[in-house]
């Protein structure tokens, strides 16, 4: 059986792609007898430039070279490949092998190294672990891939101008290194604008760890931060990495800044200022570095002036700043934003919501929008759950999300003003427990605790307005 024969055979069998470049007849066939028993899928060239030349149509998941090929050898081979494929990997086999050319092949990217005569066994071995590798590092490949779409900048939407320059400013600072505070209302995006900065950073690879400091208690905030020894305190049962320790090589999203006591703005300078921490209990410091992206919905500047914020922290913080624009100032975004949402819900929920009529849209032009983005996706997704027709109109609207009778002034002549006052009421509060479940990843002892109400009583609260958990 040729090499050709054996690779149409084992093509419905594939356990991976192998590139086989040797010019010795005898090899050829040993090795492709070998991957042929194995099920691989495989090709088989006498030369570097046939290989370069074949990898550039088809991609392989590990090349076999050997060393002493014609005109260009096997490490030269290797380097044209790897420049425009730079994770390749690949297994060098030679007859006249040296312990330089080895370490010289390894600190180049080669993944194994053999001398002839080759042990079958112990190449299948190593064959399959470089597989491996091949495959882990196309998952990381897709992964990454997947996050650059999940966060990027194609998620902050807008055509106004004010949205076209946060988004100019952005792409401008996301692949520094210097320190961001976003700055905004509640509800206008700015963790979407944290995401991107960090999916198009030199630091995309390193993780992304984000702290609501609103949600943290003021006891544990070290604790959080920092982390704790084993021993450090009642109910320190083991040793535990802070956020900061957990965000080392990565960015530190610190959502909310603006909430954080004075105390613990503190011990944050420090560690901004000095690159390195200890731990609750600990007495060795601890070095991090990191990228930090804060933001808040607060005036930080003038919580300064009120000796609320820290001064030096503050400009520690605002190296560079992006200020979020309201929604009731970028009105002529929300069709897009409206279009954006159905596209996403008519999906996730199956449904055939395909717009609003031009009266239902004046509304939502004349609404302020409170909540901002935040709003208005709660607003498509209730409609889109409530919506029978493919266009709504504005009456069906208003009955959906009375709120916005305030602007349209088209509410039920039948309504009293007392049922309209409760609407609202309600309506409002179910908008709030929404937000807060949210935020608090869907916990309800912490959203209790959050919104000052009893776990029973938020129960009740998400029964009455059929709010789902994953809790």
């Amino acid at each position: 059986m040729t090499p050709e024969q054996i690779t149409k055979s084992s093509a419905d069998k594939v356990k991976g792609k192998i590139l086989i470049v040797e010019d010795d007849e005898g090899m050829r066939f040993f090795l492709s007898e070998a991957l042929e028993k194995e099920g691989y899928y495989f090709q088989v060239v006498e030369s570097g430039e046939k290989a370069i030349k074949l990898f550039a149509q088809e991609i392989f998941d590990l090349v076999i070279l050997d060393y002493n090929l014609p005109e260009m050898n096997g490490m030269e081979t290797f380097t044209g490949i790897k420049d425009k494929f730079p994770d390749v990997v690949a297994i060098l086999i030679t007859a006249f092998g040296s312990k330089d050319l080895a370490i010289t092949a390894m600190e180049q990217g080669v993944f194994d190294y053999f001398n002839k005569p080759l042990e079958i066994g112990e190449l299948r071995v190593v064959i399959r672990r470089g597989l491996e590798r091949a495959f882990m590092q196309r998952e990381v490949y897709q992964l990454r891939s997947q996050l650059e779409t999940d966060y990027s900048f194609d998620r902050i939407l807008g055509s106004s101008k004010a949205m076209s320059d946060v988004i100019e400013r952005v792409r401008k600072v996301a692949t520094s290194d210097v320190s961001v505070l976003i700055q905004g209302e509640s509800g206008t995006g700015k963790e979407l604008v944290a995401q991107a900065l960090y999916a198009h950073s030199q630091r995309s690879k390193g993780p992304f760890i984000k702290v609501n400091c609103a949600a943290v208690p003021q006891e544990l905030m070290e604790a959080e931060f920092f982390g704790y020894e084993k021993g450090a305190f009642t109910g320190a049962h083991k040793q535990k990495r802070g956020k900061f320790e957990l965000a080392n090589e990565g960015t530190l999203f610190l959502d909310e800044i603006g909430d954080m006591p004075l105390v613990t703005q503190m011990k944050i300078l420090r560690v901004i200022q000095e690159n390195e921490l200890e731990r609750v209990g600990g007495e060795v410091s601890i070095p991090v570095e990191f990228r930090l992206i804060t933001a808040t919905h607060r005036d930080l500047e003038k919580a300064v002036a009120q000796g609320e914020f820290r001064e030096d922290l503050f400009y520690r913080l605002n190296v560079v700043s992006v200020v979020l624009p309201p929604l009731r100032n970028r009105k002529e975004d929300i069709p897009i934003l409206v279009k954006h949402f159905l596209g996403v819900y008519s999906e996730k929920f199956k449904k055939n919501l395909k717009g609003f009529s031009s009266e239902a849209m004046e509304s939502f032009l004349q609404h302020s929008w409170p909540g901002n983005v935040r709003e208005l996706e709660n607003v498509i997704q209730r409609c889109m759950v409530l919506s029978y027709d493919k266009i709504m109109g504005n009456k069906e609207l208003l009955e959906i999300y009375p709120l916005l009778a305030g602007s349209s002034r088209e509410v039920s002549a039948s309504a009293s003003l007392q049922n309209k006052l409760e609407v609202l009421v309600s309506d409002a509060e179910e908008t709030l427990i929404l937000e807060a479940l949210k935020e608090e990843n869907w916990k309800r002892q912490e959203t209790a605790d959050r919104l000052g109400i009893s776990r029973k009583s938020l129960q009740n609260k998400m029964k009455k307005y059929d709010l789902g958990s994953s809790d």
